[in-house]
């Protein structure tokens, strides 16, 4: 298994997805050596080898600055310096030589990539060892430019991986619509299999603390509704959007307070844009949460926000959905398709948007509505599901079988 990340050193989805992925393939039988490229304490994860491949700290590898929308990215792998542990290039070909020895050291039934960021790792042990192939993406950089450009390296890298797997997993319809139009690959080599949420895992004592967002709970006191959004603060994510839709929303309803955890490349885009719209009072930035402050932030919230330009998933909207939330998310998020208790619009739909937050507002039967329908959708999907399918993958292409 080649990932860019594992909890608690993510930023994201993806090492969250990739976790209770290798959990569920673990208890299933699976024997996983799971490749980052960082050097941490992973002592608490004991179903699986967690290798490092590069001595750098977890706040080092946050610095290459892996989902900047802004960053440039044009350096070949063959170019790049191995030593140069500050550049995402020389990062990513240290990866791959790491994985050049693991592969050669151990035998292996079938490797198993996580987006471009370890598709050129994940090629070259195919090549060393013949193993199937299994990229697995959950976000392209069509995705994250959040447009038809982005960055044409990553884009050279996509195809080529996409083009040498076996087999290719999406995590949505609509990923799997834009592999197929953007780089031409065959219908019957792609499979769908959804993300899911591990419900017993939130079962670990947690409880909301009033204290952490106290001024939020005093606004609620007077009947404010707590909207919230917690993602990385990048083009990707839709949030100039759904600021103007904050604004447009208080003009009809003055009883909202906005929470915005996370942090990315828009954050101080964002904070002018609030100012120039004369909502700065009613927007409040976390920084960027996890652990406790994390679940903290969907429990304080009343409702939930994915504004998205592009989402592939959005595991995050299972995560609020479970902390009590409504949910507004954008007609082009993959976690729509499994859920239908929610309300949904155009992410460029502002004005849409202000209306459905003034909607759920305004009415509470409307809202407990949506809060309690979610929660039996979300139910039905597990990870276990996803572990079942791929193995059968897995299965499927060391017997040469259609999967």
């Amino acid at each position: 298994m080649l990932g860019w990340e594992l909890p608690p050193h993510n930023s994201g989805g993806l090492g969250v997805a990739c976790y209770h992925m290798s959990k569920a393939l673990a208890m299933q039988g699976a024997s996983i050596d799971f490749v980052v490229p960082y050097q941490a304490d992973h002592t608490d994860i004991d179903f699986m080898t967690v290798h490092s491949a590069t001595p750098l700290t977890p706040l080092e590898r946050y610095g290459l600055g892996t989902y900047d929308s802004s960053k440039l990215i044009s350096t070949s792998l063959t170019e790049a310096d191995i030593n140069d542990l500050s550049d995402m290039r020389g990062v990513q070909k240290r990866y791959v030589q790491f994985v050049e020895g693991l592969v050669t050291q151990s035998s292996f039934d079938a490797i198993h990539a996580h987006d471009w960021l370890t598709m050129e790792a994940g090629m070259r042990a195919k090549q060393l060892t013949g193993a199937p192939l299994i990229v697995h993406v959950h976000a392209t950089e069509f995705d994250r430019s959040g447009a038809e450009a982005g960055n044409p390296l990553v884009h050279e890298i996509e195809y080529q991986g996409l083009m040498m797997a076996d087999r290719i997993i999406a995590v949505s319809n609509i990923t799997k619509s834009l592999i197929m139009q953007k780089y031409g690959i065959p219908e019957e080599k792609i499979e769908v299999i959804y993300n899911a949420i591990d419900v017993l895992g939130y079962n670990d004592g947690y409880n909301y603390d009033e204290r952490t967002y106290k001024y939020l709970e005093a606004l609620k006191r007077e009947g404010y509704t707590i909207v919230s959004t917690v993602t990385r603060f990048t083009i990707q994510k839709g949030l100039t959007h759904f600021v103007r839709a904050a604004a447009r929303a208080s003009e009809k309803y003055h009883k909202f307070a906005f929470l915005m955890a996370g942090d990315g490349e828009q954050r101080d885009e964002l904070i002018a844009l609030a100012a120039d719209l004369g909502i700065a009072d009613k927007l409040f930035f976390t920084g960027f949460v996890r652990g406790k402050q994390w679940r903290d932030a969907y429990s304080v919230s009343d409702i939930f926000v994915m504004s998205s330009v592009s989402e592939p998933f959005g595991l995050t909207a299972l995560e609020a959905a479970h902390h009590d939330n409504a949910l507004i998310i954008t007609k082009q998020a993959g976690v729509g398709e499994v859920l239908q208790s929610i309300f949904r619009y155009d992410f460029w739909d502002v004005d849409r948007l202000a209306d459905e937050l003034v909607g759920i507002a305004t009415s509470d039967s409307l809202r407990n509505a949506l809060k309690d329908n979610v929660k039996r959708e979300y139910d039905r999907i597990s990870w276990q599901d996803v572990a079942r399918d791929c193995m059968r993958i897995y299965s499927a292409l060391r017997s040469g079988v259609p999967a």
